[in-house]
């Protein structure tokens, strides 16, 4: 089978954590994927044995590059390098992101291929009220997601993302929101704007093990947990009434969820996977 799928998974200081998630990618799903590790902002001991590219300049190393920064500097290496047009979809990945042993990736891909307008897709979790609603139907088309790990069809990246001179500031994701609070609803709402849906799967399940953040902050060189959270929400507040004049999050769900709603009448054929 083709490997049509790159994988990029962040580390910052957690080579074992890493590595795991690497092992497991390749073991279970590896005829589909390219795997690579992003070094974001990672100590020089302290890197993943299959680093890729690594962040290593002063403010990385400071203050990392978190989600947004990290994915786009993944996503920009490859396309300095020419290719990122060889990979059909972009499997984007935390390092603290754990699955059952199944072949995930290539059950996300084959529920992708039912779902042709879909642009991104994630696995949903067991602690999630999303679970409740998948309990009838395996997959739904959501207004929002908020996940580690996410599946996004080239196509639809290359219908959002920044045409002229990408980078690790905004390839993909805006990252003038350094911790990323909000920027996953921007992502979904660009999306419906240009006819790409995202849904939620149960045919995959996934946790984000916050374990690491909660113990291993201090390794980790970030802030606590509840600490990182506070200045997360904080700042995304600030980023959203600054780039659009929204008060709170609320607002820009209801943003998004005007651009899906939207998708539903130009394609109403797809009606039967609504919320």
């Amino acid at each position: 089978m083709k490997k049509n799928t790159a994988t990029i998974i962040l580390n910052r200081n957690l080579p074992a954590v890493t590595d795991s998630l690497y092992d497991s990618l390749t073991r279970n799903n590896g005829h589909v994927t390219d795997v690579f590790v992003v070094e974001a902002g990672s100590d020089d001991d302290k890197l993943s044995r299959h680093c890729s590219w690594h962040a290593n300049w002063e403010q990385a190393r400071k203050e990392g590059l978190r989600p947004p920064r990290g994915f786009n500097f993944g996503l920009t290496k490859l396309w300095e390098a020419g290719k990122f047009a060889q990979y059909d979809y972009f499997f984007l990945l935390t390092n603290d992101t754990e699955f059952d042993n199944s072949p995930y990736l290539e059950i996300l891909l084959d529920e992708l291929g039912h779902h042709p307008r879909v642009g991104i897709i994630s696995p949903c979790s067991k602690n999630w009220g999303e679970w409740f609603l998948l309990k009838e139907q395996t997959t739904l088309y959501f207004w929002y997601v908020l996940n580690t790990a996410l599946l996004l069809r080239r196509e639809f990246i290359e219908s959002v993302m920044t045409p002229d001179q990408p980078d690790y500031h905004n390839f993909l994701y805006d990252g003038t929101n350094f911790r990323g609070y909000g920027t996953e609803l921007e992502l979904v709402a660009k999306g419906y704007a240009n006819d790409w849906a995202t849904a939620l799967t149960r045919r995959v399940w996934s946790e984000e093990n916050e374990t690491y953040l909660h113990t291993q902050h201090h390794l980790i060189n970030t802030e606590a947990y509840h600490d990182n959270l506070r200045m997360a929400i904080e700042e995304g507040e600030q980023w959203m009434r600054r780039k659009y004049g929204f008060k709170s999050r609320w607002n820009m769900q209801l943003y998004s969820k005007s651009f899906y709603d939207l998708f539903f009448r130009f394609f109403p054929e797809y009606r039967k996977y609504r919320i």
